[in-house]
């Protein structure tokens, strides 16, 4: 599996860059990012957000490799790891509902950031504790953190991108597909970083989190010491502080009027419960084969890239409906294979290695495609309220999942169970965006007009 794993992190690194070099041949140019950089002004401003983004990303992305090896090195059983882990994913869908509404009580973004930077460092803290609910109040703190991650910075980024500099509004778009170059490669360097810490200096599975708190605080002391607060305007704006009632009501009615929307709306919370499950499935199926999770961990974020890399070179012929259905063809047949290769007594860690591989290459697919069609099927005065709808369904199917999955029956482990019962949730997928592709393959706003559209819809969604 060691072997496996280092040739495989290579091999998926080179790949990126053979896709990522054809993808600058062909894609957006000069016009789309050439102009920004040639800016010294914007330049720097740039910078100055990205030194500061990059230390959150880095942080959270450390506490990835270890969390599940973390609860099991302190004794917990897997029924009670799944409930730590449905504890920060209902955290997180709530927090995500009330964003409104929290974010109006913070007062600006800068404060948000602030906020994000002292919960998750808290949340990191609480992982010295073998107490019970010390860890599950440190993992509703992490569900806290990770649902103002995105918000909170973005709208740092874009109050003073368009208010206080008057930058074109265009140029946001450079910025956040450099971010999220940046953010893969970030997040395959920390599971290197998190190898490091806890098994070739041997300082255990808490090490990578206490790592991560010298990184919050230095992000705190930037914000403090570097960004200025965002125009109060621009803050409401971005919120989008409609009454949550009113929301909901005319998220169903676009729901239940425009059948794309319901289509695309059921592809959505069923692949991404499936997203959920297998976050939590990966360890417990290859850590009892000697598998170094860290490096692990880079190979799937790495393989997350290389299905971001190849939507970017293949959009300029291919368009993002047919490139959605392949995503959720892949995550099938990966599902399907992870089936096989855990059946009791004949487990495949190398196949289930592989085909976790091809599920994260699906996703890095996935996200860019659903992100460009909920951008152009979802009017945007209701996005808001079909994605509420979206959170219970979501979390209903994750949380269920997780739930069982200590379960076991004849000739059924606990993962296995639950690889199962995400195939069938990801046959459901299969249907609903094949419904999908039938119903609007010849809609002629769901296609890509220029190839750098293609860019700024899939650098947005990344994020």
């Amino acid at each position: 599996m060691l072997l496996l794993a280092y040739l495989s992190v290579l091999l998926l690194l080179t790949l990126c860059l053979v896709f990522e070099f054809s993808a600058c041949r062909t894609g957006p140019g000069p016009e789309a990012g050439a102009a920004p950089g040639m800016n010294p002004a914007f330049r720097h401003f740039q910078l100055r957000f990205y030194r500061v983004y990059f230390l959150a990303l880095w942080a959270d992305w450390l506490q990835g490799p270890y969390l599940y090896k973390l609860y099991q090195h302190y004794g917990f059983l897997e029924s009670q790891i799944a409930v730590l882990y449905v504890c920060g994913l209902a955290s997180g869908v709530l927090c995500g509902l009330a964003w409104g509404w929290l974010g109006g009580r913070l007062g600006g973004p800068r404060r948000a950031c602030l906020l994000f930077c002292a919960c998750y460092s808290a949340c990191c803290l609480t992982k010295l504790s073998r107490d019970y609910f010390t860890l599950l109040l440190g993992r509703a703190l992490g569900g806290l953190s990770t649902s103002l991650l995105a918000p909170s910075f973005e709208g740092w980024y874009q109050g003073q991108h368009l208010e206080r500099h008057d930058f074109p509004r265009e140029w946001i778009t450079a910025t956040f597909r450099q971010a999220a170059t940046w953010n893969h490669g970030l997040a395959v360097a920390a599971g290197f970083a998190a190898t490091l810490l806890a098994e070739w200096l041997g300082l255990g599975p808490v090490a990578p989190f206490l790592a991560a708190v010298p990184c919050l605080l230095l992000c705190g002391a930037l914000v403090i010491r570097t960004w200025e607060e965002s125009p109060e305007q621009s803050w409401n704006q971005n919120l989008n502080r409609t009454p949550l009632s009113r929301s909901c009501a005319d998220g169903l009615s676009c729901l239940l009027s425009d059948r794309r929307v319901l289509l695309l709306s059921s592809v959505q919370a069923l692949f991404e419960s499936v997203v959920y499950i297998f976050v939590f499935l990966w360890t417990p199926v290859l850590d009892p084969h000697g598998a170094p999770l860290g490096i692990v961990f880079s190979c799937l974020m790495a393989s997350s890239m290389l299905g971001g890399s190849l939507y970017r070179a293949a959009t300029p012929r291919m368009q993002p409906l047919p490139l959605l259905c392949l995503a959720v063809l892949l995550a099938f047949l990966s599902l399907s294979l992870l089936c096989f290769s855990t059946l009791p007594g004949r487990e495949s860690p190398s196949q289930s290695f592989l085909a976790f591989l091809l599920f994260e290459g699906a996703c890095g697919l996935y996200f860019p495609a659903m992100g460009f069609l909920r951008g152009r099927v979802i009017p945007e005065s209701r996005r808001q309220g079909v994605l509420a709808w979206l959170r219970l369904p979501l979390l209903l199917l994750a949380c269920l999942g997780l739930l069982a999955l200590h379960g076991s029956g004849e000739g059924l482990t606990g993962p296995r169970r639950m690889f199962l019962g995400s195939l069938g949730l990801m046959l459901a997928a299969l249907l609903a965006v094949a419904g999908l592709f039938t119903l609007a393959r010849h809609d002629g706003g769901l296609r890509l007009e220029t190839e750098s559209g293609a860019g700024g819809e899939q650098a947005g969604d990344c994020l």
